[in-house]
């Protein structure tokens, strides 16, 4: 047995004499043993006990179907040190991670040399409770390092369920909203003879600030409107809530375009503390004479597509937009339709697409789109316009909501 082997064995059976220790490593047997090799199996009987001299050893414990690794042991190690005191089962099994040295002690050395020298034994029970103990200690600072791994683990667990919770909240408020804004847009567009309405949205998000209508003011007068709040959250939707409803209480009152505008602006200011603003057209259309009265406050220029010539140009009129920065002051224009005129109302979120290599949809092609499909029915055209705009994005990511009505003089 080599000098090395008596020193580890005194570093295990502390408070042996050298002579001791030289009886001990007699009867100590040396084994290798290779990479991947089982020196003790879990849960079997066994009556050995090991000092590694050479290699590492790993210790690793069955959990249902999976194993756990409890520690990984080099020269100076040891372990199965229970099998000379009792009979039980390896709580353990221990593997060879490379190939390994080992001095082998088992249960009849022990009982030998606890017949021969009761003082050896003696010592060596003494040098086998410290080192016990030691491991012990060891276990315990390394349990205590799991716990308190665990409870952090358990904490960031905890924020982050409740970070689940807030956001399903958040989703399911938007859906309500979602919900609540579909429901203020119309469902269906007036029936008037004489006249072809058609309407598409798509909004950038779960709620948008886009809106459009067409109604009835009386038996001859039919008011529509194209609206565009700042913003895409939850406020936006319900400014755009409130925005409709002045709209819809101030057209009913008044046949001035201009005058609603400024009623609505005014109503804003009064009900509205956020940083926020609303552009919009209105424009008041006289069923039985074609005749349009409209007006802008900043909101993109409707398309006027004349049937008869082929003409498309983008309607006049300046004005700011609804509910910031004090008085405001709208244009109002007139002029008069024809049968195949058409009126396309659209919010920016159309012409500000992008397609995915970064090109921007434009005016201009949204007006030749108007031309390309002129002659078809206004949903017809509602949908080729939304098509086009579509498919010009791609996988693009929408960053605005889409809103687009059409008016077709027949």
């Amino acid at each position: 047995m080599n000098t090395r082997a008596i020193e580890l064995l005194g570093q295990v059976f502390r408070g042996l004499g050298e002579g001791e220790l030289a009886k001990l490593s007699t009867l100590a047997v040396e084994r290798d043993f290779p990479a991947g090799a089982v020196i003790c199996q879990e849960d079997a009987i066994e009556h050995s006990f090991y000092v590694v001299v050479e290699g590492q050893v790993e210790i690793v414990k069955s959990l249902g179907t999976d194993e756990v690794q409890l520690d990984i042991r080099g020269p100076g190690g040891f372990f199965g040190e229970m099998a000379l005191i009792e009979s039980a089962p390896r709580s353990a099994t221990v593997r060879a991670l490379q190939p390994c040295r080992l001095l082998e002690v088992d249960e009849a050395v022990f009982d030998q040399l606890l017949a021969d020298n009761p003082v050896v034994a003696l010592a060596m029970m003494r040098g086998l409770s410290t080192t016990i103990r030691e491991t012990d200690v060891l276990t315990i600072e390394r349990l205590r390092r799991k716990n308190e791994e665990l409870a952090r683990a358990y904490a960031e667990l905890q924020a982050a369920q409740a970070q689940i919770v807030e956001k399903e909240r958040l989703e399911r408020e938007l859906e309500i909203a979602g919900e609540v804004q579909r429901g203020i847009l119309p469902k269906s567009l007036p029936a008037i003879p004489g006249l072809d309405f058609a309407a598409r949205y798509l909004p950038a998000r779960e709620v948008g600030g886009d809106f459009y209508d067409a109604f009835t003011l009386d038996d001859d007068q039919v008011g529509l409107i194209i609206a565009d709040v700042s913003g895409k959250s939850v406020h936006a939707a319900i400014l755009m809530a409130v925005t409709r409803a002045l709209m819809l209480a101030q057209a009913s009152g008044a046949r001035s375009p201009r005058q609603t505008l400024l009623d609505v602006h005014d109503l804003l200011l009064r009900a509205s503390s956020a940083d926020m603003f609303v552009t919009a057209f209105y424009g008041v259309l006289n069923a039985r004479t074609r005749e349009l009265h409209y007006a802008r406050a900043g909101h993109d220029r409707p398309i006027l597509y004349r049937g008869r010539t082929g003409e498309i140009s983008l309607l006049e009129g300046e004005g700011r937009f609804l509910g910031m920065m004090g008085d405001i002051d709208p244009e109002e224009h007139s002029m008069q339709l024809w049968p195949s005129d058409l009126l396309v109302l659209y919010s920016d979120g159309l012409t500000d697409a992008v397609s995915p290599t970064g090109q921007r949809y434009c005016v201009q092609w949204l007006m030749d789109s108007v031309v390309a499909c002129a002659d078809e029915p206004a949903p017809r055209i509602c949908d080729a316009i939304f098509d086009q705009v579509l498919a010009f994005q791609g996988e693009a990511h929408q960053f605005d909501d889409m809103a687009l009505m059409v008016v077709k003089v027949l």
